[in-house]
């Protein structure tokens, strides 16, 4: 058998533990398939006190782990700091330019610097891998950039953040409300003491700029990325789209046509008969669409020491075999820069909070009339508190800058006593 493929490993929380238990439980088992065994040779963290539950003794330590790059027995570092920019990038950087592979599961930091990175891994001859990154343990980066790789891919889009979806789930499960729901996500350890980052839509946006890159051969572009999250949707929302036969999910979307590329974050009505109306919990699922392959669906853990584990190894094992090719589906070089565009048309879901008063649904209609957005179905479903009313509507479809043209035109009204929350409805094909 060859000799060892040799880790440089930065980062040793739930991840980076998990990657050396990993690779100690199925030793044998990814020797055989990598053709040569893994071995971690040193690692590096903030503090070398912490228990971690694993064992270090037979590692090298470094306190900066930027010096793993320059090792010369760590032939590929493994980073699993986090963080778009600091040690991880520095790491990167200092990896890639010593012409040794790099494995990171870092969304942020290859949606803020991915194509600066996979030019220099060209440049290079390095290996830039990032299987973990986005979806966990679904293997969606090999499908897309080798298993899809004969296919023009027209969409990409599905539900990338766990902590988010958990949440949604839960509220329609058990009928919790938002803040009841986030609670329930905290304690059982889906959500961070500060849950902005998931439940803002930032951490979708960092995923779904990395899976239009690979989707459509166009240069990473998360300030192309319209972001939403779901602080607003009720358990009352949630009703109301199962009485039109729908679930909300959050949803990261990319489509592209010719040089305009659209990418989108946002809540979103999702037909009962739809793939992604059967996920629930902390599960992650992609949709890819081509033009041979027709609709593809990866599904599995989206985080956690085990799934993200298992996709760094794999990352690992493919750097073992020698397999190459590019960071993203074409060379650095080739990446187009896209230019942003808006969304297709669109039916869509608007909850509406106004005075209990006449005239106010006259209101309503004329605001919509002026937007140029026609009503398909409006109702009011429940009587709020005193002298109070929810109006729920849905729409024909319509452009999206004339629904948020509308729904912008409708706070602004005097009976109006809270901002409107305004969704798409997702079509079940596409």
């Amino acid at each position: 058998m060859a000799a060892p493929l040799r880790i440089g490993l930065a980062g040793l929380g739930t991840v980076g533990a998990g990657v050396i238990r990993l690779l100690e439980a199925n030793v044998d088992l990814v020797a055989r398939r990598a053709g040569r065994p893994i071995q971690v040779a040193a690692v590096s963290a903030r503090d070398r006190t912490r228990a971690r539950g694993v064992d270090l003794s037979a590692f090298a330590w470094e306190d900066d782990a930027t010096r793993l790059a320059a090792r010369e027995d760590v032939d590929v570092v493994v980073e699993l700091i986090g963080g778009a920019d600091g040690p991880a990038l520095t790491l990167a950087r200092a990896t890639l330019a010593a012409g040794k592979p790099f494995v990171t599961a870092n969304k942020a930091m290859l949606a803020h610097h991915g194509l600066e990175l996979a030019r220099l891994a060209d440049d290079r001859g390095a290996a830039l891998r990032f299987e973990a990154a986005v979806a966990g343990g679904i293997p969606v980066i090999k499908g897309l950039r080798e298993g899809a790789a004969a296919n023009r891919l027209v969409r990409v889009y599905g539900i990338l953040n766990g902590t988010s979806n958990y949440i949604l789930s839960r509220m329609g499960a058990a009928g919790l409300d938002f803040a009841e729901a986030l609670r329930e996500a905290q304690a059982a350890g889906f959500a961070e003491a500060d849950p902005s980052f998931d439940v803002d839509g930032v951490d979708a946006a960092h995923k779904l700029s990395i899976l239009a890159s690979l989707a459509f051969g166009t240069r990473p572009d998360l300030s192309g990325v319209q972001v939403e999250g779901i602080r607003h949707v009720r358990l009352a929302d949630i009703r109301e789209a199962r009485a039109l036969g729908h679930e909300i999910r959050l949803i990261g979307r990319a489509e592209i046509d010719g040089d305009r590329l659209h990418q989108q974050v946002t809540p979103a009505l999702v037909p009962a008969a739809h793939p992604l109306a059967a996920i629930t919990g902390a599960l992650n699922a992609v949709v890819a669409e081509g033009d041979f392959v027709g609709r593809l669906l990866f599904v599995g853990a989206g985080a956690g020491a085990g799934p993200t584990a298992s996709a760094v190894v794999a990352d690992l094992v493919g750097i073992a075999r020698g397999e190459a090719g590019p960071a993203f589906s074409l060379a650095a070089d080739l990446l187009a820069e896209a230019r942003p565009a808006q969304p297709g048309p669109a039916r869509f879901y608007l909850r509406l909070d106004v005075a209990d008063r006449p005239g106010v649904l006259a209101d309503v209609a004329a605001v919509c009339r002026d937007a140029h957005v026609s009503i398909e179905s409006l109702s009011q479903p429940a009587a709020g508190p005193e002298g109070t009313t929810r109006i729920v509507m849905v729409t024909h479809e319509s452009p999206e800058p004339a629904a948020r043209t509308a729904a912008e035109r409708l706070a602004g009204l005097s009976s109006t006593l809270a901002p409107p929350l305004l969704m798409p409805l997702l079509p079940l094909e596409g």
